[in-house]
């Protein structure tokens, strides 16, 4: 059973991976130029660094989801 909001076929969970991935792509740059800048932006450094953490944990979850689409298909 899926959770409200979550993709039910194929087609939408690599949609919503794709997405997804190119966000998380984006966030690690940005995480990458903080930390050029550093001590610069050392106040901001936590709060992008957690939620690139947050964003990669949910791309890996639905990677995990995909593979068992796939699998069951």
């Amino acid at each position: 059973m899926t959770k409200a909001g979550e993709p039910t076929n194929i087609e939408e969970l690599k949609t919503k991976i794709k997405r997804l991935n190119s966000k998380a792509g984006q966030m690690k740059m940005d995480l990458h130029d903080i930390a050029e800048g550093l001590p610069t932006d050392n106040d901001k450094l936590m709060g992008v660094a957690e939620a690139t953490y947050k964003i990669y944990c949910q791309l890996a979850e639905l990677k995990q989801q995909l593979k068992q689409l796939e699998k069951s298909k």
